[in-house]
């Protein structure tokens, strides 16, 4: 992402040149044709003129708004997971006598974050990072997903054993978040925890499955082009 305080001119320029390109042939030709050429005909009523601006910035706003609303619910999902990620860490400590149950919880926490930031970097038909304007512009930053694979990066985090499973599993996100919660029911089985902390631990991974399947609503749907 372009985090700086604007675009400059020149970045500007380069990587919008081939539609100023287009949009100055379709300027220069017809004015030419009419001016020089006298092909009246090509003349169109103010009339004409003003609705069709009127719409298209009725149009252009509308989007504009919906892409803001569309980022903004993005924030907020990344707000929410965070401090549930927090919590989730202040309880994996603090709810048992355990150092190793409390190190696997944390580290499987942190590689169901990494399954899913990897599962949101997957390509769809409808994205437009693949064009060509667009695959210029991201020489200019370095996306990790692209560069690391999956598996490498779980092997920070997981025994063999477990990301060989979740590798092979359809939605490794949640494949990850099931493997939380029947540890968390061996720990309840074992009498490690007790009711008021099981259902406690459980509500956070229902919590983090229903802030993964915001993010999947937000990347499996985009808005209709028409």
């Amino acid at each position: 992402m372009h985090i700086g305080t604007s675009y400059r001119l020149s970045e500007f320029l380069k990587w919008t040149r081939r539609d100023v390109y287009v949009l100055i042939v379709l300027g220069v030709v017809p004015v030419g044709a009419y001016q020089i050429g006298n092909i009246k005909w090509l003349g169109i009523p103010w009339i004409v003129v003003a609705l069709l601006g009127t719409a298209t910035a009725l149009i252009i706003g509308f989007k504009n708004l919906q892409t803001y609303n569309r980022t903004w619910e993005a924030r907020q999902i990344w707000g929410d997971i965070i401090s549930s990620s927090r919590a989730w860490g202040t309880m994996s400590r603090d709810f048992f006598d355990n150092a190793e149950k409390s190190t696997e919880l944390v580290y499987r926490h942190l590689a169901w974050l990494t399954a899913l930031r990897y599962q949101l970097r997957e390509n769809r038909t409808w994205e437009t990072r693949s064009k060509a304007h667009n695959a210029e512009y991201s020489k200019h930053y370095a996306i990790p997903e692209m560069h690391t694979a999956l598996e490498t990066e779980l092997a920070r985090y997981l025994p063999d054993a477990e990301r060989k499973q979740i590798l092979a599993s359809g939605s490794k996100a949640t494949q990850i978040m099931s493997l939380q919660s029947r540890t968390i029911k061996g720990l309840f089985d074992s009498r490690a925890i007790g009711v008021v902390q099981f259902l406690e631990m459980q509500r956070s991974i229902k919590e983090f499955l229903l802030q993964q399947g915001r993010c999947e609503r937000i990347k499996d749907f985009p808005y209709p082009r028409q």
